[in-house]
């Protein structure tokens, strides 16, 4: 597939979301993710502290046997969240529960909607971003033109205002 015609070369398609012609695409995004964030920490808590509890009563049960199932919790919780992120990401609407409140949606740099591997890879990325940098990988976020967040730049995925990608988007034509 050759992506000539566009005065690009090298065979390389164009960035599909330019925040000089569509700045609406971008307005607010920043600060919506962090509020999607939080929304997607308690869809992915709710089930693990659930899960935390009924292994305690199972163990007051089974008089202390049960809690022998603690070692599962934490890989138990690490697959939960890498599961929810790819299928989330990854799922017709290309967002977390918490994206699609807060009106956002993930997209490659060159417009394709999210797909399981990435989705799951973008939700690692940030865990270990966020571990490793604590909050100052937000700080990438202002200083760049598409909003893009360390682990955004690392895999090549965007973030952008649902609403208004649909309202830009050019209707199909039925002559």
């Amino acid at each position: 597939m050759s992506y000539t015609g566009s005065g690009n070369t090298g065979g390389v398609p164009p960035h599909a979301f330019d925040p000089l012609m569509q700045p609406e695409l971008f307005r607010g995004a920043l600060t919506r993710r962090i509020f999607a964030f939080l929304i997607d920490l308690v869809v992915i808590s709710v089930p693990v502290i659930l899960g935390y509890v009924f292994i305690a009563v199972f163990g007051l049960i089974t008089l202390g046997l049960g809690w022998a199932l603690f070692w599962l919790a934490w890989p138990a919780t690490v697959i939960w969240a890498v599961v929810y992120y790819g299928a989330s990401l990854g799922g017709s609407h290309s967002a977390t529960l918490g994206m699609r409140a807060m009106d956002l949606e993930l997209r490659t740099w060159y417009g394709a909607p999210g797909y399981f591997v990435l989705g799951a890879m973008h939700g690692v990325l940030f865990w270990i971003s966020v571990s490793m940098l604590t909050p100052l990988v937000l700080l990438i976020g202002p200083f760049n033109s598409r909003r893009r967040l360390l682990h955004d730049l690392i895999l090549g995925t965007i973030v952008i205002n649902s609403s208004v990608r649909t309202q830009v988007a050019q209707p199909a034509r039925t002559f």
